[in-house]
């Protein structure tokens, strides 16, 4: 009943043949296969215990960490509502 048969998963690739055309798809199954590669890579490094940030745009973890924005720690309390904020008092 899952897609482990294999007439279901032929199904798939014909629809997605259908849809995306003979050109589109290797190119899909290129993207997909690279990022399950890379997944499965960063989930090893997690494992192992390797934790060291990898930076996408090519700038350096360190780099990166001191364009962030302040943690909510380092921002000011917010301000108590003044008397013109608040709601008048209930008549018991």
């Amino acid at each position: 009943m899952g897609l482990e048969n294999p007439v279901h998963l032929l199904f798939i690739a014909a629809v997605a043949l259908l849809v995306l055309g003979p050109r589109r798809l290797p190119e899909l199954a290129r993207a997909l296969g690279k990022g399950v590669r890379e997944f499965r890579d960063a989930m090893s490094d997690g494992e192992e215990g390797n934790a060291t940030p990898a930076s996408s745009n090519g700038v350096p973890p360190t780099a990166a960490a001191s364009t962030a924005t302040p943690a909510p720690a380092q921002l000011p309390p917010p301000a108590a509502p003044g008397p013109e904020k608040m709601a008048p008092p209930a008549d018991d």
